[in-house]
């Protein structure tokens, strides 16, 4: 009888010690990198509890994309929400950076252009505002040049204006030109005349994704795998319950008091083409980027999309049925 009772206290323990393991929120720090649509997910995910339904404790944090890829290689982040150039170039650097989860596949950008100017011809000899040298804005900025027939450096130049407000600000002032804008500023900048010289929005390009290093999936694929699976949760939360997303949306943004505003932001930027329910990063996306490389970076010469992509954790979610009966369950 006392090694019954004496095996059932063993037992009991064991369970216990393992109940409290599994309670156990695994704690992960996460970087974004702007305000707006395209950040969703990170801010939907926690808001909504899906974070800590995965067994996920999510502190989220907000900086720069060259800053956030810096603290990533550092250990100061587990996970970034960041768009392909800065990590394109920090892969090819050699940091083992890749995609675990798609995010926000496509440009949300308008070049934007002053009252007067409403041709590409117009625009030469015009200062165009940019948030900074590298990054999603740069790249974009090079890119929509090009698409107008414009020579980047020859027809136009660039200046360093910072962030979306204040490019806004210096249209309005005149201080430059045209702009690259995202929502909800393209709107806003609509309505006050600024012309839309083009848009963006058909180009692939791999915008806002999950990010995190090969070391850190093989030191804890467990954490990554949880991750991802909250991603493509607060995917299907966001395109399945509008009301709820529309709430994150103006919380992170300040609590805007447009409400036609913010909802066509939403609209317009939880698609599918922008947020696709399986999440595999996008391999035209990232090659947009790998070519625009080509010129500066004789790495990129040689690279392929897939270099930038561990897709395994969005692979099991995705045999196994989990994405299509999210999907179903919509429907």
């Amino acid at each position: 009888m006392q090694w019954v009772v004496f095996n059932l206290i063993c037992v009991i323990g064991f369970l216990s010690a393992v109940s409290t393991a599994a309670g156990q929120a695994l704690k992960v720090t996460v970087s974004y990198t702007g305000v707006g649509p395209t950040q969703l997910p990170v801010w939907v995910a926690k808001e909504t509890g899906i974070f800590s339904r995965n067994g996920l404790d999510v502190q989220l944090i907000r900086a720069q994309a060259a800053t956030s890829v810096m603290a990533l290689l550092s250990g100061e982040l587990n996970m970034i929400q960041g768009a392909a150039p800065a990590v394109v170039q920090s892969n090819l650097r050699g940091f083992g950076t890749v995609y675990v989860a798609a995010g926000y596949v496509g440009f949300e950008y308008w070049l934007m252009s002053q009252r007067d100017i409403k041709s590409a011809e117009q625009l030469k000899g015009g200062l165009l505002g940019v948030s900074g040298l590298t990054g999603a804005s740069a790249t974009a900025t090079q890119l929509v040049l090009r698409k107008l027939g414009l020579v980047p450096g020859k027809d136009t130049s660039v200046i360093v204006i910072g962030g979306t407000p204040e490019r806004l600000i210096a249209l309005r002032t005149g201080k430059i030109q045209a702009t690259l804008l995202n929502p909800p500023t393209t709107f806003v900048a609509q309505r006050e005349g600024f012309n839309v010289l083009a848009d963006l929005g058909t180009l692939p390009f791999q915008n806002n994704g999950v990010v995190t290093t090969r070391k850190f999936i093989n030191d804890k694929p467990e954490v990554v795998r949880r991750y991802v699976k909250s991603q493509i949760e607060a995917v299907h939360l966001m395109k399945s319950e509008r009301a709820t997303g529309l709430k994150v949306l103006a919380k992170y943004m300040g609590g805007t008091s447009d409400q036609e505003l913010l909802e066509k932001s939403y609209d317009a930027s939880v698609t599918e083409h922008t947020f696709p329910a399986k999440q595999y990063p996008s391999q035209p996306g990232l090659k947009t980027v790998i070519d625009s490389l080509v010129a500066d970076n004789p790495k990129a010469k040689e690279a392929k999309p897939d270099d930038f992509i561990d897709s395994q954790f969005i692979k099991e979610l995705d045999d196994r049925g989990f994405i299509d009966n999210l999907k179903n369950k919509r429907s």
